[in-house]
């Protein structure tokens, strides 16, 4: 019985890790901008890998009744890497022009780096832009 509950688990953990890899990698084939596709491989690839090795320790504890002290370590490393790593690169990117998506609405890291009435203009600047690009169109 309790065989059967644990190889549940680690199906669930391995289908689960797998599901949100493949999550991870169509949101950086479709979404639009760097930011967005960042934020997917991050987020999605650190769900999946860390439910895969979860599971492939789990496996190896119950049925080989070997404990990977390296399993655990590599999933801890991989919660604190991938974040850290994502932010620093969208950081950069943004330091170095990367444009965001055409729809994006906020801005929070210009905002709070240039201030509220630049940014206001800027913001002003656009719709108007964006009216002229609109009446071009038409």
């Amino acid at each position: 019985m309790i065989e059967i509950l644990m190889s549940s688990i680690i199906a669930i953990l391995v289908l689960s890790g797998v599901f949100f890899s493949i999550i991870a990698a169509i949101g950086v084939v479709r979404l639009p901008d760097m930011y967005s596709r960042l934020h997917a491989a991050s987020i999605s690839s650190t769900l999946g890998v860390s439910s895969v090795l979860l599971g492939v320790f789990l496996y190896f504890w119950y049925f080989n009744n070997n404990f990977e002290m390296t399993l655990l370590l590599a999933i801890v490393f991989i919660f604190v890497i991938a974040p850290t790593g994502a932010h620093m690169l969208a950081r950069s990117a943004f330091h170095s022009d990367v444009e965001p998506y055409k729809l994006t609405i906020l801005n929070e890291l210009r905002r709070d780096e240039i201030g509220h009435e630049e940014l206001r203009e800027e913001d002003k600047q656009r719709a108007e832009e964006r009216k002229k690009e609109k009446e071009l169109e038409e």
